[in-house]
């Protein structure tokens, strides 16, 4: 199957789908989490330096988090007394880079917030990057051996390790060089795992603004969207999930919108997949990420902070600001995921630093946070 078999049943959908497009913001309330900053996870940091911008973070079990940084950040000498635990509490943005060095990318936590690993024989893959870095981490839920997927936005390039850390399996893309070909991305931002072992990639915010279809191997299979702020097309592909019946969520930033996509290809058909536009949910502040439950979708948002709940048609169910001030203040929730017990975790790409949501006790059980769903 070829890349215009996909764009014609998307271009088809573009026709017959109606637009369900949510204006609603719906009803806004408390959060229905406690916050544990404070009492959850130290840095680890050597004396100096602290969080870098943490921009990623993959719930494999309670047991073993994976945490994605933009470096750390070196701290001035000596260290000012308004300090903490992370560079936000000294007002810094470390977005661009302020400070950083290119040191434990990649570490691995409990969720009682104990540090399992660092894996810094992989912080060679990041030094010298002339931008944020690293933006992703993902694991697919089909995949036996647990591989690690992890999306480096600057580097126009994916890695994939060993779930253990000691080898690089596989890499997509060349380093540092962008373009919009069959084995080029320019700032891939995500990937998502279909049933059968294909992969969508985000493909991304640098202008190509397509999502590409992979097979198992790496190989290149087709691609689907382009520029443009109409049905099925992008300013930007910042984040993707698949919910119930394989419907892919595709988070634009730069739009301020999630469009949906019907999967009309039976999996043991050549056609397979083949997605067609399907709805457009809008009126968001700058959405970041997206998890897809059951019956719900929740998407992290700014300005301001926000957590969103959408039900699956588009309509709001419920939003609650994140704080922006305090010891658990957030200035972005860039990334999201969940644990079996319904813990939320998420990391501040720009305060610098990952946080613990607890659920609370007697919250509605209804707008608390879903695994992410998985298409069977």
């Amino acid at each position: 199957m070829g890349y215009q078999k996909i764009i014609t049943g998307l271009l088809f959908g573009c026709f017959l789908a109606t637009s369900a497009t949510a204006q609603n913001s719906g009803p806004v309330g408390p959060s229905p989490y406690d916050f544990n900053t404070e009492t959850w996870m130290q840095p680890f940091a050597e004396p100096g330096k602290t969080w870098g911008g943490n921009s990623s973070i993959f719930v494999e079990s309670k047991d073993r988090i994976f945490v994605l940084q933009r470096g750390e950040t070196q701290l001035p000498d000596p260290v000012p007394p308004e300090y903490t635990s992370f560079a936000g509490s000294l007002g810094w943005n470390v977005l661009q880079g302020r400070g950083r060095v290119w040191q434990n990318c990649i570490y691995i936590i409990d969720s009682e917030g104990n540090l399992l690993e660092v894996w810094d024989q992989w912080d060679h893959l990041f030094v010298g990057t002339d931008g944020p870095g690293p933006h992703k981490l993902r694991m697919s839920p089909y995949d036996p051996e647990r591989r690690l997927w992890l999306v480096d936005e600057t580097g126009n390039i994916i890695y994939v390790f060993s779930n253990d850390g000691s080898q690089l399996l596989m890499t997509l893309g060349e380093k540092n060089v962008a373009g919009k070909d069959e084995y080029h991305f320019n700032k891939p931002q995500d990937v998502a795992f279909l049933p059968d072992g294909k992969i969508l990639i985000a493909d991304g915010l640098g202008g190509n603004n397509r999502i590409v279809v992979r097979n198992a191997d790496g190989s290149y299979l087709s691609e689907f969207g382009e520029t443009g702020e109409g049905p099925g097309q992008f300013a930007s592909v910042h984040s993707m999930a698949l919910g119930p019946d394989e419907t892919l969520y595709v988070l634009d930033r730069d739009l301020l919108r999630i469009q949906t996509f019907k999967q009309t290809a039976s999996p043991d058909s050549s056609d397979y997949p083949s997605f067609s536009y399907e709805s457009t949910w809008a009126d968001l502040g700058m959405p970041l990420d997206i998890l897809v439950g059951e019956d719900s979708a929740w998407v992290t948002d700014l300005n301001p902070p926000k957590i969103v709940q959408f039900n699956l048609d588009g309509s709001r169910r419920y939003t609650w600001n994140l704080p922006v001030e305090g010891p658990h203040r957030w200035i972005e929730m860039h990334s999201l995921s969940v644990d079996s017990d319904g813990n939320l975790y998420g990391t501040d790409n720009q305060a610098g630093r990952p946080q613990k949501l607890t659920p609370k006790a007697g919250a509605d059980p209804e707008l608390i946070l879903d695994r992410q769903y998985i298409p069977r």
